[in-house]
């Protein structure tokens, strides 16, 4: 599986992004689907992760404020981030999992999400 990731570039605060992964095989088959955030020193992140049964789950910093969505035709899941903050300044990365006979995680390349103040 491979994931390319798409969107992110340099934002004031309180303006938006959307960040954009897809998938090299239909997403259907993934168990899992989401966005992490890292910076440097600091473990990476949740930032919002959906299921296969469609179960959305966001960091709590991130609630009310950033939406994750899917695109199953085109294997995409989408990141809109609105209100974006300084503390939002991060490495984004893309993240999947798929469960057969193993558990395996993919990790797409990652996107630089820089908000000034």
């Amino acid at each position: 599986v491979q994931l390319q990731a798409y969107g992110g570039g340099l934002v004031q605060t309180g303006g938006s992004l959307r960040l954009s992964c897809t998938a090299s095989v239909t997403i259907a088959i993934l168990n899992e689907m989401g966005w992490y955030r890292q910076v440097p020193g600091k473990q990476r992140e949740l930032v919002a992760s959906t299921s296969s049964g469609g179960n959305i789950a966001y960091a709590d910093s991130v609630k009310g404020r950033f939406t994750l969505s899917r695109e199953n035709a085109i294997n995409t899941v989408y990141l809109q981030m609105n209100n974006l903050k300084p503390e939002d300044t991060a490495v984004y990365y893309c993240r999947a999992v798929r469960t057969l006979f193993t558990c395996t995680t993919y990790w797409g390349q990652g996107t630089q999400v820089t908000v000034s103040s």
